[in-house]
């Protein structure tokens, strides 16, 4: 699936198109493994990502992505339930996510 532009259509809707806690993929030379993070997809097709739903608003994400013409679909090769990669146009990081059922991982 390639997200599309149709999501910013909307840009003065106050509230956000999507948010909800994932387990975010961590391949850092020092850390491995999942993380729960608060995840909030805008409007403008923009995704931002906060260590806590409380932070949202309060501080700033720790990580902002553009999702426009991103690749998103499911992933196997990780052996866990509802897992699903998401590389965006720009190319240079693949993020692994793990939702906690197939219905939210559709979401």
């Amino acid at each position: 699936m390639v997200v599309g532009s149709d999501i910013s259509r909307y840009p003065n809707t106050p509230r956000p198109t999507c948010r909800g806690y994932l387990h975010k993929r961590t391949q850092s030379a020092i850390l491995k493994g999942w993380r729960k993070r608060w995840f909030v997809l805008k409007h403008n097709g923009y995704l931002h990502y906060y260590k806590h739903k409380k932070d949202e608003g309060k501080c700033r994400p720790l990580e902002v992505t553009k999702l426009e013409g991103a690749e998103i679909g499911v992933d196997t090769s990780l052996g866990k339930p509802f897992v699903f990669k998401c590389i965006p146009q720009s190319g240079n990081r693949i993020f692994y996510f793990c939702a906690t059922s197939n219905q939210e991982m559709k979401r």
